[in-house]
């Protein structure tokens, strides 16, 4: 890749540090990672709460307010343009026309006191140039696109009066409104019951394939990507642990903490007739994250070396892991494991 970040990537972020200065002391809750997702591509970024998801999402898109930092060795690459370091003018013409966002609540998102086609109106009138005729026309022709129906009449709805579901397909149809190359969904279904949340993924599935868009899903469940995206990069303690092509990571995690999640939640045809099992433990506090390994106080396998050293993420083909226990190459099947 060149200096200036050019790659067959849409999106590519490079040591990722984003901080919050407390009176504790430096919260650092991203603290140096690296991912990209290609020109229609799909990324999860997956882990328990607390992981630095969310804030990784929000860094993308800037959004970090003070007391947050972004770290200044970070860069995150936009079609050749450091995100990072562009003025707000500049980053307000990317963001919600190139980049789009859908935020965990909608209800917190959606203003109460505008009908939900006046807010898409007044997103595709700011980025689009539209006139209010013609970007209401545009709110009902993209509240069509997302499956709500009789949408002619729903513009005209306050956000009280429609589902959980369907304001979750508003918020998606906002995002979607002027056409993004990028879009960013934070826990999209966190506040649904499992019918709507099966049905919410499958729309954002058959948009990103109708209109080619890439999509970044943030989440804290891997059972939600199983059928969603291309990659998976798996956080913990502020770090990506493992990173790699769903299919594997679900068939072969290289990373403890990988295969502690997909132990602990239920999935369709489990890898394993075992008992769900709990992670036992919790995440360390980001003001002062543990020596070595960060999941190391909570691992099965952890020995000498993992107290000691921090591991960097190591080449596992077609995955990589951050665990000593890749140092060699790919890890022996757990039941061969020997925890020392």
């Amino acid at each position: 890749m060149s200096e200036n970040g050019r790659s067959d990537a849409l999106l590519r972020v490079e040591s990722l540090s984003t901080w919050f200065d407390t009176d504790k002391g430096v919260l650092r809750a991203v603290d140096g990672i690296d991912f990209e997702i290609a020109r229609g591509g799909t990324l999860a970024v997956v882990g328990e709460s607390g992981s630095g998801k969310s804030v990784t999402a929000l860094s993308v898109m800037r959004l970090v307010e003070r007391p947050g930092r972004i770290h200044p060795d970070s860069r995150i690459w936009f079609e050749g343009r450091d995100l990072a370091r562009l003025d707000e003018k500049a980053l307000g013409k990317i963001r919600g026309n190139d980049i789009s966002m859908i935020f965990q609540e909608p209800m917190t998102s959606l203003n109460p006191v505008f009908t939900v086609g006046e807010q898409i109106a007044e997103a595709v009138r700011l980025h689009q140039g539209l006139g209010r005729r013609d970007a209401l026309g545009r709110a009902t022709e993209m509240m069509r696109l997302v499956g709500i129906p009789s949408a002619e009449r729903r513009v005209k709805d306050y956000p009280h009066q429609l589902s959980g579901g369907m304001r979750q397909r508003a918020m998606i149809a906002m995002a979607l409104s002027s056409d993004p190359k990028l879009l960013i969904a934070d826990e999209p279904t966190t506040a649904l019951d499992v019918t709507v949340q099966a049905q919410i993924l499958e729309l954002m599935k058959e948009l990103r394939e109708r209109l080619g868009m890439a999509i970044l899903l943030i989440t804290h469940d891997l059972g939600v990507v199983a059928e969603m995206v291309d990659e998976v990069a798996v956080m913990y303690g502020g770090r990506i642990v493992e990173r790699g092509p769903v299919a594997e990571i679900f068939s072969s995690p290289q990373h403890p903490y990988t295969e502690a999640l997909l132990d602990s939640i239920p999935l369709l045809g489990m890898r394993y007739s075992k008992p769900l099992k709990a992670i036992r433990g919790v995440v360390p506090s980001p003001l002062d994250w543990p020596a070595g390994c960060r999941f190391a106080p909570r691992c099965d396998y952890t020995f000498d070396k993992c107290i000691a050293n921090d591991p960097p993420l190591l080449p596992v083909p077609p995955q990589e892991s951050a665990c000593w226990l890749c140092e060699n190459g790919r890890r022996v099947p757990r039941a061969a494991q020997v925890v020392a």
